[in-house]
């Protein structure tokens, strides 16, 4: 989001953007069905702020800048005590500016802030009167709001019954999690509704519902508490207590907080300190389970919350660090269909180009045909598209209320669009029937690609000259390439020939995780491919392995689990051909797993256990257990690896490999120009280590690997 506010020329111009923010305001607030994203009513709103600043006696009775958010909404539950929003800021800037403004408010530095995610969903308040849930509110106009006590039912995180028999109101924010959001447009569609447009609108529109032909469920998230009229000594307690406490307490009762997720509330003692968290949860954004729109930052004692008041629409003691934004609402142009290495026919989206978190999205995953359908996606749709940092973007689902008529279905295709052969749809990804061979080009210089074989010479232009000379019809074929045959193709003299043969000796010596990459498995990446060659040590062992043998590898869930051998079986000839032509098929240092139930299993075991996780045998494991991220240019021994091999490296010595620091991290090692992923370790606390350092650390395997 940028800090730009709508340019509002004149009074008509001011009229109109009152009018068309107020329409925005009762539809978000209400059923969440705006016409407007968030990004282009916060623009609108401070182009509204702006124009009132410069003419303040033409301001409007309906402009949304006095009113509490969802003010629009209708409501008639009083609340105990109002119900505000929180004024915005949107920069590191605005924040520190605010921050000045509320410590010359109260005579002193606040003494500290505490830190915690903006969700973004619906602010309700719930009242228990001893212990027993009694009734929930939205927060309406934040004076009154509606009684939606029928929903709560299936609000996880919003007991029946609290661990004690207090009377009290908790207030928090009801949102639909990711995986919610999923199962809700599922079952909504199966029902014949409209899907959800996101999951904002999905929390609103299943809080109001009465009399459903079936349950969807949202989550709720306490962010403060307060005593009702009779709460006895409750009450005084409360009004004492710092934000942070109040929070602990709330917890402690058995109400759902965001005190066990990534982004949990910490206190913070200088701004200094608040912008490092602030940058912390932006950088885990787009890895949460939830969607939050920012960070709210208050002043955790009771005594500067009071000292600073409140005003009208809003605590003086609280401000939303807005991020950027991470939805837009923009318009579907058409669906191209792209048929991948392996066969895989995948739809994407061509949108309207949208500036979304910094960059412009001009194309957006589909998934499969069947989303298509379930999303009830049509060609000239306004759609939802989701974009946080490297995330690729996505179609939330269709913004129905904004359909025009003129809409059309998408047209699915009844060829394979790569070669014409027919499609199996049997599954919910649709595939050529040619599998592979429908893009044998693609799949050969997949195979031969740097981190795979890295076969040196052998680019796309290469790889076509052996298909269309009949030379090459899968990456095995590549081993039995003979001197004549090259040298009969245009532009291959004797010493690209030699160089192109030797390249390829050397590939038939690459370790098993390597070969096993070059194959394509759906599902598994480089990555993976590491983990299962050094789980089981041979290409035997991989092929003979079942699905519950395979879910014994670290990340392979029972689903994935079957995937792959089912394909391990469809691969059954490729691989013995790689057999026949001599490519290594095990992974050098790697022991093989024991029969499970015997006892060398069990013995096998107790040794892990005692070696730290190193299986054994050999040298101790430096990495083992550890989950280590690499950043940077890396210098000294080194240098001249790339990540994928720096990744090998790390997995041969007993770690795991991760491309984004969190709070799981264990180690970032970092070289020059590390940027933003140092500073986030920094901010957690993480090991960091220079490379010549971490080359220090594991320099037996990396002596082992230097001819890997």
């Amino acid at each position: 989001m940028t800090n730009s506010a709508a340019v509002l020329a004149d009074a008509a111009a001011y009229a109109a953007a009152v009018e068309e923010a107020s329409v925005a305001a009762a539809a978000y607030y209400d059923t969440g069905e705006s016409g407007l994203d968030d990004d282009a009513y916060d623009r609108l709103a401070r182009g509204i702020a702006a124009y009132e600043a410069e003419h303040p006696e033409e301001v409007l009775a309906a402009s949304p800048t006095g009113k509490v958010a969802g003010g629009a909404a209708v409501g008639d539950v009083p609340h105990t005590v109002p119900m505000l929003s929180l004024d915005n800021v949107f920069s590191a800037e605005q924040f520190a500016t605010w921050t000045a403004s509320l410590e010359r408010r109260i005579g002193r530095p606040v003494t500290a802030w505490s830190v915690e995610p903006k969700l973004d969903g619906l602010a309700v308040a719930a009242r228990y009167r001893d212990g027993r849930f009694e009734r929930l509110i939205t927060r309406g106009d934040g004076t009154a709001g509606e009684d939606v006590s029928h929903a709560a039912g299936a609000v996880v995180g919003l007991p029946e019954r609290l661990a004690e028999p207090v009377t009290i109101e908790v207030r928090g924010e009801i949102l639909m999690t990711n995986d919610q959001f999923e199962r809700g447009n599922a079952i909504r569609t199966e029902h014949g509704g409209a899907p959800f447009a996101n999951p904002r609108n999905g929390a609103a529109g299943t809080l109001r519902a009465k009399d459903r032909a079936y349950r969807v469920e949202t989550t709720f998230f306490a962010y403060g508490a307060l005593p009702l009229p009779d709460s006895g000594e409750l009450g005084e307690t409360l009004a004492e207590l710092p934000h942070s406490e109040v929070l602990a307490y709330v917890a402690g009762l058995g109400v759902h907080t965001a005190a066990g997720t990534d982004v949990a509330p910490v206190l913070a003692a200088t701004v200094e300190e608040v912008q490092a968290r602030v940058d912390a949860i932006g950088s885990l954004r787009a890895a949460l389970p939830f969607g939050i729109d920012g960070i709210v930052i208050k002043a955790d004692l009771a005594a500067d919350q009071r000292e600073a008041g409140s005003g009208t629409r809003a605590p003086r003691w609280a401000i939303a660090y807005k991020l950027p934004a991470v939805e837009k609402i923009t318009r579907l142009v058409s669906v191209e269909w792209n048929v991948g290495r392996t066969g895989i026919i995948a739809p994407r989206a061509v949108l309207e180009p949208v500036e979304i978190d910094g960059s412009t999205v001009g194309f957006a995953t589909l998934h499969n045909p069947a989303d298509i359908t379930r999303r009830d996606l049509r060609l000239g749709d306004q759609v939802m598209v989701y974009k946080a940092g490297d995330i690729i973007p996505r179609i939330e689902a269709p913004v129905v209320h904004l359909r025009t008529g003129d809409e059309t279905p998408i047209d699915f295709p009844e060829s394979c669009p790569q070669c014409g052969s027919a499609i199996d749809t049997s599954e919910q990804r649709w595939r050529c029937t040619r599998g592979r061979n429908c893009r044998l080009v693609a799949s050969v210089s997949y195979a031969a690609g740097r981190d795979q074989l890295d076969i040196e010479g052998l680019g796309a232009t290469r790889v076509v000259q052996l298909v269309d000379a009949g030379l090459v019809a899968d990456f095995a074929d590549l081993f039995t390439l003979e001197r004549e045959q090259l040298l009969a193709l245009d532009r291959m003299g004797e010493t690209s020939t030699d160089n192109l043969l030797a390249a390829i000796e050397t590939a038939r010596t690459r370790p098993l995780s390597r070969v096993f990459c070059a194959l394509g498995v759906r599902g598994t990446g480089r990555s993976m491919s590491r983990r299962i060659a050094r789980y089981f040590a041979t290409m035997d062992r991989i092929v003979a392995a079942d699905v519950e043998t395979l879910q014994r590898v670290d990340g392979i869930g029972k689903e994935k689990a079957a995937a792959v051998v089912a394909e391990l079986v469809e691969l059954a000839p490729l691989i013995d051909k790689l057999v026949a032509a001599g490519v290594t098929m095990t992974e050098p240092g790697a022991t093989p797993p024991p029969e499970p139930g015997t006892e060398e299993e069990a013995a096998a075991a107790g040794a892990d256990a005692e070696a730290g996780g190193n299986g054994g045998d050999g040298p101790t494991l430096p990495l083992a257990g550890m989950t280590v991220v690499v950043t940077g240019a890396m210098s000294g021994a080194l240098e001249k690896l790339s990540r994928n091999q720096m990744n090998e490296l790390i997995e041969r010595a007993g770690g795991k490999s991760s491309s984004s620091v969190s709070k799981r991290t264990s180690l970032l090692v970092a070289g020059d120009k590390a940027g933003s992923k140092r500073t986030k370790a920094e901010d957690l606390g993480i090991r960091i280590a220079a490379p010549e350092e971490f080359a220090e650390l594991i320099g037996a395997f990396l002596a082992a690997g230097e001819d890997g």
